[in-house]
């Protein structure tokens, strides 16, 4: 069967230009539909599982990188991964960040001869293409998302509660949940809020103390009391000191391999 992809772009006549010129270069190639947001880029994917997915990284709704992390928390075990081409207007340093990851990248406008290149090693990828191609994706993301690390790991943290501000030792803290425009800080007997993104905060954390279980969530790793397998192969973490039950995404649960 010929293969098949799914563009995703908030710009129409950047998606119909991309798809007139991979008619041109990769004729076998078979479009089956153009997502013009994030949130239909999901659906459709899911719909449609196409064997390579042109994401634009800024769209309405979740963006590139997010759209390719949420199909990947999900994705049927029985369907291979679909190929990822990031399509991104971004500066030569992150052109370098997609190409380390080993994730195609495509910079507008585009260029014909760049794009010849992509599908070429698209069509060698296919090719190749084994069982292991989502594990393969799910480290891409891991090291696409990995913030760069602080000088100094973060000791206190400060967190408003009325007219109050709070000291928070961070030594305290079981886990954070990303909230809207807030963050989530649990200890064992309370929970305060704090006015940044998780990745912001993560990247101020200990890499080794604290590990993100999930693209909203980070857990101190000696507060964990044991990890439990549904039949489904799906993780949760139970821990010492709370009675909540973190999920671990598939994008994160290869910290748990060994179970």
């Amino acid at each position: 069967m010929n293969p098949t992809a799914l563009i995703a772009e908030d710009e129409p006549l950047l998606a119909q230009h991309l798809q007139s010129e991979l008619a041109l270069l990769w004729p076998e190639l078979r479009v089956v539909a153009l997502a013009p947001d994030g949130d239909d880029a999901l659906a459709l994917t899911r719909q449609h599982r196409p064997d390579v997915l042109f994401l634009d990284v800024k769209m309405p709704g979740p963006s590139g990188l997010d759209v390719a992390e949420l199909l990947a928390e999900d994705w049927p075990d029985d369907a291979p991964f679909p190929l990822l081409v990031f399509v991104t207007a971004y500066g030569e340093h992150a052109l370098a960040a997609f190409e380390r990851a080993a994730i195609d990248y495509l910079q507008k406008p585009l260029r014909r001869e760049r794009l010849a290149q992509t599908c070429e090693r698209l069509k060698a990828q296919l090719r190749q293409r084994q069982g292991g191609a989502l594990d393969a994706v799910l480290a891409q993301l891991r090291t696409l998302q990995a913030p760069p690390p602080a000088a100094e790991p973060l000791r206190l943290l400060q967190a408003s509660q009325g007219a109050q501000i709070r000291f928070v030792p961070v030594d305290e803290v079981l886990y954070f949940e990303a909230a809207d425009k807030y963050v989530r800080v649990l200890t064992a007997t309370q929970e305060h809020l704090v006015r940044l993104s998780l990745r912001e905060l993560l990247a101020q954390l200990d890499p080794a103390r604290f590990w993100q279980i999930h693209r909203s969530m980070v857990v101190r790793a000696d507060a964990i009391d044991h990890a439990e397998r549904d039949d489904q192969g799906r993780l949760t973490l139970h821990l010492r000191e709370r009675p909540e039950r973190l999920p671990v995404s598939r994008i994160h649960a290869a910290r748990f391999k060994a179970m």
